[in-house]
């Protein structure tokens, strides 16, 4: 078991603390940003549409046909895709395609399933596994997609009006993750003993494949490769192998690039009154506290705990160790 393993709660494993559970309001809450991206998108979207009827009234059934979900969507076929390769990444937070009233049930559906779910990989991992899941999940339906419309006869000869949307492909990955990383783990405890994450699983499943397959066999095709892209993530977790890493570690990158080094320069006032020689300097000892050993955690589930300084590492050492 690795040193920051100590310190997050696994339910089946032995620990320190619980990882620091999140509300609604955290600014830093992963599951919340994803759902608010979702929203955004949706609300986008619709409030483009509207406009667009309202300025176009009376100019024929192509003002009807007109859906901006069209600059957002995957499509299948691979030369559309290169005029529009921002679809990789924007298809799997918008959500089109149907009518209204349709499109307003399955957004609620959609983000009442994400919400579930990203939030059992969040209080079983913290903040760190909530967006490479959904995003390795929603790349892998999008490869399963496109080959489907190329390979089937039936998808292939339609293949020019088809199209990958919406945030399932991303939710079915978070939901296997979860499932193959805590199979018992307990939602909504109040009812009886709490109904097991496998369950919501394939009652999450059955529903989506069934409103997959009508709307066309390819979507269906795109959960099945998001389904095992999540299941893959955590079989190469378990072995050692983190696929979030690099992902995060862009992240943390990109947003350095707006933060001023700190200058490695060493002061005069340094090189004069604290070189201490061959004499042993001053060995500043922390005191540990709860406040503290709770900053650290938070930042583990936040960062990870590749993020903490060696003096960090080493109070959480002493502090496991006291326990």
């Amino acid at each position: 078991m690795g040193e920051a393993d100590r310190y997050i709660d696994y339910k089946d494993k032995g620990s320190y603390k619980k990882a620091k559970r999140f509300t609604l309001g955290d600014s830093n809450n992963a599951v919340m940003a994803i759902i608010a991206i979702n929203i955004i998108m949706f609300l986008f979207i619709m409030i483009t549409r509207l406009f667009y009827l309202f300025t176009h009234q009376g100019q024929g059934m192509e003002v009807l046909q007109f859906d901006a979900i069209n600059w957002f969507a995957l499509p299948a076929n691979l030369v559309s895709l290169s005029e529009k390769p921002w679809t990789i990444l924007t298809f799997m937070f918008a959500h089109g395609g149907l009518p209204t009233f349709s499109l307003l049930l399955t957004m609620l559906g959609n983000m009442l399933w994400l919400w579930a779910f990203a939030y059992m990989l969040q209080d079983l991992s913290g903040n760190k596994l909530i967006f490479p899941v959904y995003i390795y999940g929603a790349l892998a339906g999008a490869v399963f997609f496109i080959i489907a419309c190329y390979t089937i006869p039936s998808l292939k000869s339609s293949m020019p009006s088809l199209f990958l949307t919406g945030s399932a492909t991303g939710t079915t990955a978070i939901a296997i993750a979860v499932t193959t990383m805590a199979p018992n783990y307990k939602m909504f405890r109040h009812i009886g003993n709490g109904i097991s994450v496998w369950i919501l699983t394939i009652l999450y499943l059955v529903i989506t494949f069934m409103s997959a397959v009508m709307f066309n066999n390819a979507n269906s095709i795109a959960i099945l490769g998001s389904a095992f892209a999540g299941f893959l993530f955590v079989y190469f977790l378990q072995k050692g192998k983190d696929g979030s890493v690099w992902m995060l570690n862009f992240y943390h990158w990109c947003g350095n690039l707006f933060t001023p080094a700190k200058s490695n320069n060493i002061s005069a006032k340094e090189k004069i009154f604290y070189n201490t020689g061959n004499r042993t300097p001053f060995e500043k000892k922390t005191t540990i506290t709860q406040q503290r050993v709770d900053e650290l955690l938070d930042k583990i589930s936040q960062k990870g705990y590749h993020f903490l300084t060696n003096e960090e590492k080493e109070f959480l050492k002493k502090a496991s160790e006291e326990d």
